[in-house]
């Protein structure tokens, strides 16, 4: 059975790409779903919960959380690394903390380190 993995992270509908020079909601959405195609590749089960709102992101992770159990959760960095996200990202590991608390949770950098975030806890 493979390991099951969550990846957590804004939906590129929800992103100031003001903040970000060059990045684009399409490059953005590739780079994402290569993730988790890397992932799949390497032969984990991983799928995204994507995050539309910093007033829905607990709701909608709880959600997931209270149908299915993961042997790693990754919050991205664009959720971690973001101030003005601080206080959703201490929401989600206190959310991640109480309904999957044998659950590892991983960090990446950006993009290019997901599989390695997920590889150490996984």
């Amino acid at each position: 059975m493979s390991k099951k993995v969550l990846l957590v992270g804004w939906h590129h509908s929800a992103v100031d790409f003001s903040k970000f020079p060059g990045l684009t909601a399409e490059k953005l959405e590739s780079a994402l779903l290569a993730d988790e195609a890397a992932l799949r590749d390497m032969g984990y089960d991983a799928r995204w919960c994507f995050l539309y709102s910093a007033k829905t992101a607990t709701a909608e992770i709880t959600e997931v959380l209270g149908s299915e159990s993961f042997n790693v959760i990754l919050i991205g960095a664009g959720v971690r690394k973001v101030d003005e996200h601080f206080l959703v990202f201490e929401a989600l590991v206190n959310v991640v903390h109480e309904h999957a608390p044998q659950t590892r949770i991983a960090f990446n950098t950006n993009p290019a380190d997901t599989a390695a975030a997920v590889q150490r806890w996984a």
